[in-house]
């Protein structure tokens, strides 16, 4: 028998296989059955930098709002049983999550700037996560502000997180930085155990009989797990860190690519969204039958075996191979 087991951000998983925020973590009955299918960790979804400033403000507001108006209002407050402000919910959620399954359960923090609400790190530890995921879901329009400023904003926050928290860190990136690999150092070096290569920015379209800008939401397709491939290929072995795949994985041929690039957890989604949570069964069954096939007893065995580390043409990961596609047409 193969063993599956792997270990990411310091937690023994029974598989790659983990479930990355999407409705399906948002609530306890999938979780719950995606764990009977065999998923070895579950990502919630995400508490936002800007849900947690606005409902911070709105208590604010509510708690303000006419304190001075005359003096019999001045010791005025409303009746606090109706404020319980979204993040508290997802505190609860998440409480209650890990209470109720057998396998880790990541909290997830959204946002790009640090402030008062990164204390939300530290609420998300006390509510039981196992780690928690920083998305860095950030798309920059100012053309005032460097390279360097975003990035160094970025550093400081998974600095300012760790402070914060003794639990891992898992640090969701973006493709679209100048020297990716300086980054991800930085970011290790700031406290993240783990890097999530890569985030999907979901691109608006245009409604030409409304004249709006609207939100279109297209799943992946295996060809989307090529970029990240790629990156945790030339990443593994260079940098400190553990590196989860997220992004067009559909097939078990899909997650053993990860694996062999570097990958210790494979992260999927779209394909759960199309063909449901007993998708998890087979695609493990495939991966189980795969390694059988070809002798390898492990997944430790096969971690990156693929890498820019260990093939035999390292130029295949840089402009080499860019040379090649044009001319193999």
């Amino acid at each position: 028998m193969t063993d599956l087991t792997t270990t990411y951000l310091g937690l023994t998983l029974k598989n790659p296989f983990v479930a990355s925020s999407s409705p399906f973590t948002e609530k306890l009955e999938t979780v719950k059955q995606m764990e009977e299918a065999g998923v070895a960790a579950v990502v919630l979804p995400s508490l936002f930098e800007e849900q947690i400033i606005n409902e911070s403000w709105k208590l604010h507001n509510d708690l303000t709002r006419g304190a001075e108006s005359f003096a019999e209002a001045l010791t005025y407050l409303p009746d606090t049983g109706r404020y319980s402000i979204g993040p508290e919910k997802y505190l609860d959620k998440l409480n209650r999550t890990k209470k109720s399954v057998n396998i880790p359960v990541l909290g997830s923090l959204n946002g790009v700037t640090t402030g008062g609400w990164v204390d939300y790190a530290k609420k998300i530890e006390d509510a039981g996560a196992d780690a928690l995921e920083i998305n860095l879901y950030d798309v920059v329009t100012d053309p005032d502000l460097t390279s360097a400023q975003v990035e160094n904003t970025h550093v400081t926050l998974v600095r300012d997180i760790r402070s914060q928290v003794k639990i891992p860190i898992a640090v969701k990136l973006s493709p679209y930085y100048t020297s990716l690999p300086n980054l991800t150092l930085r970011l290790a070096e700031a406290g993240a155990d783990g890097l999530v290569l890569f985030n999907r920015f979901y691109q608006p379209d245009f409604d030409l009989e409304e004249l709006e800008v609207v939100p279109n939401l297209i799943l992946s397709n295996s060809n989307e797990m090529r970029l990240p491939l790629r990156w945790i290929a030339i990443l593994y072995g260079r940098v400190p860190v553990d590196l989860g795949l997220t992004g067009g994985i559909h097939t078990a041929t899909d997650l053993i690519k990860s694996l062999m690039a570097g990958a210790c957890a494979t992260m999927i989604t779209s394909e759960l969204l199309l063909h449901g949570v007993n998708r998890i069964s087979e695609i493990l069954a495939d991966v189980q039958s795969w390694m059988e096939e070809h002798e390898y007893e492990s997944v430790v065995q096969m971690k990156g075996s693929m890498s820019q580390t260990a093939v035999g043409d390292p130029t295949a990961f840089e402009r080499a191979n860019y040379m090649r596609v044009l001319s193999s047409y």
